[in-house]
Order: C-alpha cells, then structure tokens, then sequence
C-alpha cells in the first residue's frame, strides 16, 4: 500500500480523497491555486503545495508542476479525482514516466474512451450495443446535415471529445441543423480544443442510467445501475441507486454489457458506462444503447456505496497498488436505495445563473452523507465549478429514502449566496418523480413550478424582522431582557425579498412577547417553553445575518436585505437601458455596435462562465447607445456591458 499520495485536484472530491486514505493510514498532499490558499482541502491534507494562479490552466492542469509537487513531497502515486487531468492519457503517460503511479486506468484505456466516435466503433466489436448515428471523421456541414436526414429527426449533435453536456445540441428539424452546428462546434472548441461532433439518433422518451464498473486490468465487475435521468442543461441533478423499475434482466444484461466494455480495454480502476435507456414502454433488456464511457471516479459514486457497502476510493487504492479485486461479482449485492443532491450555488429562476458569494452559514442535516469542499466562511470562486455539497441519503426502500432526501433538504441551510436547495427540494417531491416515472425531460417539462422563487409568508417575514431587529437570537435561544415602558414601543424596519421593498412595524410588549404587522396581517410572536411561537404554533425556523442581508431558513432559504434607514433609493436605469452582466464571467463574443438597430431578444454579447457560454439578449427594441466591454474582458456580476436608448427614428 501506497504511505504518500498526491490529489491532483481540489475541493469536494479532494477532501473525499483525503477522507478515505486517511482511513486507511496513507498520507495525503494537497495542491492549490492562489484562489485556494485556505481551501478545506488544503487544511485537510497532511502536506500542501502551491502550484499557481486563481486560472485552471496557471493551476490545476499544469502537470508538470503537480508531478514536481509530487515528487517533490515523496508521494509514490497520483490520485486525479474528476475533471481538470483526470482524463489526460498524456498526464497519466508524464506520471507513469516520473516514476509514480497514477491512481486510475491506463493511458490507453482512456485514449480509446476519450473520443465517443472511436469509442462506439471499439463498443460495436465488443459486441455492447450502440445508439445509431454517425460517428466518422468526416466533418463537412453538408455531409453531416445529409447525415442526419438519413438517421432521421430528432437527432443529437454531440461533441466527440465531450462530456457535460457541453457542446451537445438536440435539433428536432431540418431546417435547425446549420445553426445547431455551429453552436455546438464552436462550444465545443472552447471547452475541449476539438470542433469534431459525431450525430445520433435522440431517443424520445430517454432515461439515463449508467453502470459502476471497476477493473484489475484484465477482469472487471459492476457494481450495479445509477439511474441519473435527472438533469438540465445535460447536467445531473438528482441521482438514485438502482435505477427505478429495473428487472432483473435488464440489470443482468447491462452489467454484463458494462463487464464486456471494461474488458474490451482492459480497464483498471474506477469508471462508468453510460447508457441511453428507452423508457416508453418500460425497461427492456433490448432497449439500451452504450453513450460513452467516464474513465474516473464519478460525481454520483456516493449512491453507489451507499447501496453496497463498498469505499470505491479504498478500492482505487488498493488496486493501484497492485491488490486484486476485494470482491467478486457474486460477492457483491444491493441494500436498500439512495439519492444524491447535487447543492450549487445558481440563481435558479434567472436560468440557473451560477453565482458567488461568501458562505456566511453552512449547516447541514446530522441524517444525511454530506461530501463538501467548502465551509462556512469561505467563499464560492468564479474560477472553478460552484458546487457546495453534495447531500446523500440511504433508506430501506425507494419512498423511504425519497422522504429522506426532501426532509434533509428543507434542513439545509446555506447563507451568503443563492442556491439550488429550493429547486431540489420542490423536485424531490415532484409527483412524476415520486413514482418513478422519469425520464430526461422531466425537469424542462416541470421547470416552470421547480424554477419558481420561493416567496416568504408574512409570518417568515416577521421572524426577519425580528432577526434584523436583534429581538430574534440567530442561534434561537431565548432574547434578551427588554426594557418595557409605560406604554408599548413600536418599531420598524424595510426590509427587501425578492427584489420587493416591504415594512414590518414591531410592537414590543414584552421580553420575547411581541405584535408584528406585516401589511395587513398581524402576528403575535413569543418566546416560551424555550421555543419560538407565532400565533400558538411552534417555529422551527432557523437564522443566519452577515451585515445587512439575513436569510431564515423554514422549509426554504429565504433572504432579506435590511435597507438602512438613512439610505436613500438610487433611481433604478429605466425601460431596461442597461444590459449587465448576470454572472462573473468572461466576454467571449460582442455583436452589439454603437448606433445599431436592435429587436426584442436579439443577440449582443455571450458570457462564459462556469465552462458554459450564455448568450446576453437585447431586452427591447432600441439603439445601442454604448458598448462598454469588449471582448475577451473578465467582468463580475453586475458589470455595465452594453446601453440602450429608445429607437427615436422608429418612435418618430
């Protein structure tokens, strides 16, 4: 067994890491960028290693430095986690030649895995069955439309050397296709280096569930299904172990599907088949075709574990430092179900906007498996991937577990920046979901409800008011002594919640006895029995405040500004003049012009951030007064892009 290894990576799968082979008594070495100096991940580890500036490519890619590091620090092998080098055959080639051991498959495995069009060809003779498409090094746009036609619409327009859902485009007729193609491509470049797209045949009622493999090198075993059906943007959100209404047939030809393509490159270590499942008319031991295949450890692999009792990252280590397989195929067997949130911070109703922000609260359910690379205090970078945890729980049964998972996301409570958390919760109680009946359009077809921003009540706002007012402790513990005069004082304060400028008069008729009128509604408030009581019911909300903004958590995160009182309202630009930046990011492109004619929903700029770009729109017509940013430019949230004013040509 390995006495040092070294974490290629950072955050929640660095930290996951540093948990398992601490257990099995190995030290661990960190590496981080500027941006991560006081990370958990560093504080966690044994040693840590400044590799480079705040930018993946200064930091996190440079293999050379994190070879160095390791060497440097007496590690004997290389953990990659997922993302950033976790996929590089020649990263793990540089390891391998240093003298170290890469923890994870070979370079040639990956290779043959890394380019799906390659990768269908290799499945098709190892006789695991594939979507129908093109996948050929042909690239013309003519071709590739005439492709398409012969398949026959929908059709999928997939990056090959892609992953996330990034350049991946669904065009549902002809007429789309050009257009489709270029956006794909073009994303495509930007995030993998590579324009080439392969085209396949879009299953209509798609379900996603993918299988565990893990290998010695030569034999390999599954360790069952993952049913990740649920997503947006191509990205997963929930994720469940096993998969729901799967037979036992099916579940026997998929694994061994799974066994046969593991094999076919004989695979060492940890890593997923991907499958698109047809879910029409149920799960059919014909109706699955292999997608692609992740050659790492998985975002979703908690679930998994879960499930079987298994550490998949012990097992990585065990493997990589040359045990056999700890178990048999038959030696392994499903307990129970289990689910995986994945908590980012996104504004969710402005199109899930991945957002920063300074964690001023972070708690979580003592129920739940919580894998966090964060802590309270620390803050959400625009450099990486705004993952803050991701909650997993573990029942009996699939309802068990399901109830599990909504109650510990009503209980999770996150301050300091917007969050998922309300969209996951909304989404875990979804009817459709509830039963089973999923598929990966359900999200898309109920976005509206499960988008929707979660609005206070008036007694929510009256625990916010108190809170602002010091009268509410934000540990919930019994207020302080209140000075009481003749005749009851009244107080108020303005508060803001969702973009809504409101007042709350407090009366107080008592230490912790209090009247709060939120409009026209009326609350008696008071503190008795160690509990807070609105109108004779029990509160279980809790609080959090840093400066003037405070979130009560109750069922939701709600979040309030404290407008101070001397403050004077800055008039708001009128008739959407000013076009701004929804997120930080990075300007990758400027249509707009000084003096243009522009409509309604026309495009002016794209914004990358996160890896994904978002395109800015005009919000009316007009003329563009200003461009104020150019391309290329690293601008933060809010940032002034673009003016308008009125067409006065057209108003004439």
């Amino acid at each position: 067994m390995f006495e040092k290894i070294l974490i290629a990576n950072r955050g929640e799968i660095a930290c996951r890491v540093i948990e398992s082979a601490r257990g099995m008594g190995v030290k661990t070495v960190a590496v981080y960028s500027d941006a991560d100096a006081t990370a958990k991940h560093v504080a966690l580890a044994d040693q840590a290693v400044h590799i480079g500036g705040a930018a993946p490519a200064e930091s996190y890619l440079k293999g050379d430095v994190i070879i160095q590091a390791a060497l440097d620090t007496g590690a004997q092998g290389i953990h990659p986690g997922y993302g950033f080098l976790s996929e590089n055959p020649e990263f793990v080639d540089a390891v391998e030649a240093a003298g170290l051991t890469f923890i994870g498959p070979s370079a040639d495995a990956i290779r043959a895995m890394g380019l799906k069009d390659a990768a269908k060809v290799l499945m098709e003779e190892a006789n695991v069955p594939v979507v129908p498409g093109y996948h050929g090094a042909n690239q013309d746009r003519v071709f590739l439309a005439k492709q398409a036609e012969a398949i026959g619409y929908p059709v999928l327009i997939k990056a090959v050397a892609g992953g996330g859902g990034k350049g991946m485009r669904l065009v549902e007729q002809a007429a789309d296709f050009e257009d489709a193609l270029a956006s794909a491509q073009g994303e495509a470049t930007t995030a993998f280096g590579n324009p080439d797209v392969l085209i396949e045949k879009y299953v209509t009622s798609p379900r996603h569930i993918e299988v565990q493999v893990f290998g010695d090198g030569e034999k390999a075993v599954h360790l069952f299904e993952r049913d990740c059906s649920l997503q947006r943007r191509h990205q997963k959100v929930i994720e469940e172990a096993p998969a729901p209404g799967m037979t036992a047939e099916m579940r026997a030809a998929m694994g061994d599907a799974a066994v046969r393509a593991a094999e076919a490159i004989n695979y060492k270590g940890a890593g997923t088949i991907e499958f698109i499942v047809d879910g029409s008319d149920g799960l059919r031991a014909d109706g699955f075709w292999f997608m692609e295949m992740n050659t790492r450890l998985q975002v979703e692999h908690p679930v998994t574990e879960l499930i079987t009792g298994v550490d998949l990252v012990e097992w990585q280590l065990r493997v990589a430092a040359g045990e056999a397989l700890p178990r048999k195929q038959d030696e392994l067997t499903i307990t129970g179900h289990a689910f995986e949130a994945r908590i980012y911070a996104e504004d969710v109703p402005k199109g899930f906007l991945p957002a920063t922000g300074t964690l001023s609260h972070l708690a979580f359910p003592s129920e739940a498996r919580v894998d966090s690379g964060v802590r309270a205090g620390d803050t959400i970078s625009p450099w990486y991937d705004p993952m803050i945890a991701k909650l997993v729980v573990h029942g009996p049964t699939r309802d068990v577990a399901l109830k599990k998972l909504e109650r510990a996301l009503r209980r999770t409570d996150v301050g300091g920046t917007v969050t998922n958390v309300s969209f996951l919760a909304l989404l875990a109680a979804q009817p459709n979901f509830v039963v089973g009946d999923v598929d990966t359009g359900l999200i898309e077809r109920h976005i509206e409800k499960l988008a929707a921003q979660p609005s206070a009540c008036t007694k929510a706002r009256s625990v916010a008011a108190l809170t602002a007012m010091g009268l509410w402790p934000l540990d919930g513990s019994a207020p302080a002594e209140t000075l009481v005069l003749w005749s009851p004082l009244t107080h108020s304060v303005t508060l803001v919640h969702n973009d809504h400028r409101f007042e709350v008069d407090v009366r107080v008729d008592g230490t912790g006895d209090y009247t709060v009128t939120v409009g026209a509604t009326i609350h008696r408030v008071a503190f008795r029995a160690n509990s807070w009581w609105i109108d004779g019911t029990k509160v279980l909300a809790r609080t959090a405040r840093e400066g003037d903004e405070l979130t009560v958590f109750w069922g939701n995160g709600y979040r309030f500004d404290v407008v101070d009182p001397l403050e004077r309202a800055d008039e708001e630009l009128a008739g959407g003049n000013l076009i701004a930046a929804p997120m930080p990011g990075l300007v990758k492109a400027v249509f707009a012009q000084g003096g243009q004619h522009v409509a309604q929903g026309e495009r002016l700029a794209i914004l990358e951030a996160m890896k994904m770009e978002h395109a800015l729109l005009a919000p009316r017509d007009g003329v563009v007064a200003e461009v104020m940013v150019s391309e290329g430019a690293q601008v933060e949230d809010g940032t002034a892009l673009i003016l308008l004013e009125d067409d006065t040509e057209q108003a004439a």
